[in-house]
């Protein structure tokens, strides 16, 4: 006689092989919009999220401007032309938590971001640096170029894999970090960033 945990193992083999499911592949996997349509849209979704977003073409006056005189940790080959003067600078060299959290924000690239969420995606990439620097300091200042926005998640995915970057430790990144796990009520800085701010730059600089 089969027991009653036997049973339920065997359906959740069944269900997790897929076995005999058909699965809806209908959703969108391209999207529409012009370039400026979609740089728009990405803005305004980011806005959402209780972000601060900028469409900027000076970088280094931008970044100063975002940190507001506080002190950046930056990855080590973050480009030199992202770096205002008159910001203190930290290259993280394996910089531990206590120390992260010390430092007032970070300033990293991203790989990828999406138009309809507003979320920027990080790959652990030489302008972006380890994952730890996107959630330890209070500040995350993130420089997105036009030509990295893509429309939708799927156009996202496919960006990661053509690029062979789908084993990459990646962070989805939408707005600040926020939680409603206390009693509902939004608390924001607890699981990362209190504060985003995005850049969004038309060309390389």
């Amino acid at each position: 006689m089969t027991s009653a945990r036997d049973a339920i193992l065997e359906r959740v083999r069944s269900a997790a092989s897929g076995a005999g499911v058909a699965v809806a592949r209908e959703y969108r996997r391209s999207g529409s919009l012009g370039h400026e349509e979609r740089v728009a849209r990405f803005c305004e979704r980011v806005s959402e999220y209780r972000t601060t977003v900028r469409r900027a073409v000076d970088v280094p006056a931008a970044v100063a401007e975002a940190c507001r005189g506080r002190s950046l940790v930056v990855p080590p080959e973050l480009p030199a032309a992202w770096r205002p003067p008159g910001v203190e600078l930290v290259e993280d060299r394996g910089l531990t938590p206590h120390e992260l959290d010390a430092i007032g924000g970070a300033l990293t690239g991203c790989t990828v971001a999406i138009a309809e969420t507003g979320t920027i995606v990080l790959t652990a990439a030489p302008a972006e640096g380890r994952r730890a620097l996107s959630l330890v300091p209070d500040l995350h200042v993130c420089v997105v170029f036009e030509r990295q926005i893509v429309e939708l998640l799927p156009e996202a995915l496919e960006r990661l894999l053509a690029e062979g970057l789908e084993r990459r430790p990646l962070t989805f990144v939408s707005g600040p970090s926020a939680t409603s796990d206390i009693e509902l009520s939004r608390v924001e800085g607890v699981h990362g960033p209190r504060d985003l701010v995005v850049l969004v730059v038309e060309e390389a600089t």
